[in-house]
């Protein structure tokens, strides 16, 4: 499924949007240029599960959000160069039965966790906020996804 978003609130209305099918266990993960649009959409998903004041966790690698579920954001981009071990020794798995997870720069990593997963990738537009918004989904968990 393909989307045309044209601004940040229409972004952050789509991660609401998403947000609200998501439950424990849930792995989102979001691929997209520097700008793209990912911690906007990460925005709009936490703020389904009442978190406020969303940043990209790009020098600390993953914020944990604390509540019912957590919301485990992660900013995988520093990890590429190091390999998929460098994501399996941040010991995440131990939160996939309480969280639900977003990682930013994740396609790498993700079937670390899971081969379930929401794959979300963000391309540029030809004008400042115009994005074009790509939604896979990985396995039985997302068969027929829509939003």
């Amino acid at each position: 499924m393909k989307l045309v978003i044209d601004s940040i609130e229409q972004m952050q209305l789509l991660g609401k949007k998403i947000g609200e099918q998501l439950k424990t266990g849930d792995v989102v993960v979001l691929t997209g240029e520097l700008g793209s649009g990912k911690t906007v959409l990460t925005q709009g998903i936490a703020s389904k599960f009442g978190f406020k004041d969303i940043t990209s966790p790009t020098f600390v690698i993953s914020r944990i959000h604390k509540g019912i579920p957590n919301l485990v954001h992660i900013d995988a981009y520093r990890l590429l160069d190091l390999g998929s071990n460098s994501f399996s020794d941040l010991d995440l798995e131990s939160y996939l039965s309480t969280s639900v997870f977003v990682i930013e720069w994740g396609a790498d990593f993700v079937t670390t966790l899971t081969d379930e997963y929401l794959e979300i990738k963000i391309e540029m537009g030809e004008r400042d906020n115009h994005r074009v918004v790509e939604i896979l989904g990985s396995g039985d968990r997302w068969a027929g996804f829509k939003v």
